[in-house]
């Protein structure tokens, strides 16, 4: 007894302290629901997100005392507030979630909706900014490259293209190296065989070929192929009937005044300088020759005013001695024909002397002189109308059309009277008018 007595004196606040809450809770169901709505309640503001109302309990202890009152606040007190203290801090941690919900979920949504912006924003932000870093990135590397890199892409590029030029035109060259290997620089022999195929094609076109100065002796000859210098055999023509007719000897025309011979060949050109050469040349056949011309090309070249040229002419025309006679024709088309590339007279005679026969020297400068008088101009070639255009290298350089090119032809081809006055009768041509006739 002493025992429990002591425990219970030393327990008596608390025995106190318990039994109003025993009184409280002994009234029965009526007592109990008290706790339960305040149960219910907590779970609600649990639930609703609202603290529990402070009157709850103070219904259950309506009919307790201060006394009753003050126990509260002791350990059995303490011990039933912790469902309160438990639900206040549920409803601490629950009023974000309820205040979300109910009030906030505009808040939240807005909130959700502004950082979903912003979070847009702060992305889009970055990838506008990354791509204006990565353009501006590329820009500079692209700004630098081109510099560098479009320099190195040009100059692969345009050394591709001249490659591929180059290339391209190699196989041009390469597809036309086989034509000029297949077409082999003519050898001498080939040129030669060439060379004379032209000369019988030459003496077909032009049969009747002669000389195209007047001249009845070796004197007039030698006269006239003087005079035609820098001039034309028709001019010629027409002026000597005149000085044939007063100085019919190299005698007389020695002994003439040299103003009269000076107004007969005035319409040939340079009447004062070509008046020296033939009275020269009457002196020195007056004088050595007796008066005759001489048949020797050394005899010939010994006169004032003569080359080989023009001893040539003579020789070939006058006596029946073969020569070639290389004049301003004869010269463009030899080289044309390929035959040679002299321009010396001299040399060009040598050579094309070895090619031909020396019974077709005289008879081969006419035909060509004749073709190219007619055909094979200097400015303008025929080569639409040329009868030897197959066998010439230099086709092309004229007028290939052959209805343009018949144009072109002069003389007899071009159905025109020729140079002479008084051809040979083969001549197929119309003579040509006397000075002043037109």
């Amino acid at each position: 007894m002493s025992a429990e007595n002591d425990s219970a004196v030393g327990e008596q606040p608390a025995s106190t302290a318990k039994e109003p809450v025993k009184r409280a809770a002994k009234p029965g169901k009526r007592a109990a629901e008290p706790a339960k709505k305040a149960a219910r309640v907590s779970a609600a503001a649990e639930v609703a997100g609202k603290p529990a109302t402070k009157g709850t309990p103070a219904k259950a202890g309506t009919k307790t005392s201060a006394s009753s009152k003050a126990p509260a606040s002791s350990k059995p007190a303490s011990a039933e507030p912790a469902p309160k203290e438990v639900a206040s801090k549920k409803a601490a941690s629950a009023e974000p979630a309820s205040k979300k919900p109910a009030s906030s979920q505009a808040a939240s949504k807005q909130a959700t909706s502004k950082k979903a912006a912003s979070s847009k924003a702060a992305s889009a932000e970055p990838a506008a900014k990354k791509p204006a870093s990565k353009k501006a990135a590329s820009t500079k590397p692209a700004s630098k490259k081109p510099e560098s890199s479009q320099a190195a892409s040009k100059k692969p590029a345009s050394k591709k293209p001249v490659a591929s030029k180059a290339a391209s035109k190699k196989p041009a060259a390469t597809v036309a190296a086989p034509k000029a290997v297949a077409a082999k620089p003519e050898s001498h022999v080939a040129m030669v065989r060439r060379a004379r195929r032209i000369n019988r094609e030459l003496a077909e076109v032009y049969p009747y070929a002669h000389p195209e100065l007047d001249f009845r002796n070796p004197f007039e000859l030698l006269l006239a192929t003087v005079l035609s210098a820098q001039t034309t055999d028709l001019r010629v023509n027409q002026t000597t009937p005149a000085l044939f007719a007063a100085y019919p000897t190299a005698e007389d025309l020695a002994a003439a005044n040299p103003e009269d011979v000076e107004a007969i060949i005035r319409p040939t050109g340079f009447f004062r300088a070509k008046t020296k050469s033939i009275m020269g040349i009457a002196t020195a056949l007056r004088d050595e020759f007796r008066g005759e011309v001489p048949g020797r090309l050394e005899d010939l070249v010994k006169l004032p005013g003569v080359g080989r040229k023009t001893a040539n002419v003579v020789l070939g025309n006058a006596f029946g001695v073969p020569g070639i006679t290389v004049d301003t024709h004869f010269g463009r088309l030899v080289r044309r024909f390929k035959w040679t590339e002299q321009v010396d007279p001299e040399k060009v005679e040598a050579e094309i002397c070895a090619i031909f026969p020396k019974s077709e020297w005289t008879m081969l400068s006419h035909r060509v002189v004749f073709h190219g008088r007619r055909i094979c101009h200097a400015r303008k070639p025929a080569c639409g109308a040329c009868p030897i255009a197959p066998l010439c290298p230099s086709y092309g350089e004229g007028e290939t059309d052959p209805e343009k090119a018949s144009k072109l032809l002069k003389y007899e081809k071009g159905g025109f009277p020729g140079q002479r006055l008084s051809p040979p009768p083969d001549y197929p041509g119309r003579p040509a008018p006397p000075l002043g006739a037109g």
